[in-house]
């Protein structure tokens, strides 16, 4: 299979940068999704130690990914201790 592509490369060199575009787009796919999966506050990997895990940020913790306007260090807790 690896041949083949070699193959195929060497005799069509324009197809180079549509297989390069191609994978680092599926990297960089991969690697949203493994952030989404690892820093999320939505996500809970671990039901029996801390099965609420959002209920335990800082008010001034940054977690979404990109927010223009928002200053995290200035905001106030609006929601009640549990």
């Amino acid at each position: 299979m690896l041949a083949l592509l070699r193959k195929q490369l060497s005799t069509h060199p324009a197809l180079i940068p549509l297989f390069m575009f191609i994978g680092g787009g599926a990297t960089m796919s991969m690697m949203y999704l493994a952030r989404l999966g690892l820093k999320s506050p939505e996500v809970c990997w671990d039901h029996k130690n801390n099965p609420e895990p959002w209920n335990k940020l800082d008010p001034t913790h940054q977690y979404k990914f990109f927010d223009i306007n928002t200053d995290y260090s200035k905001l106030k807790k609006d929601r009640p201790d549990f």
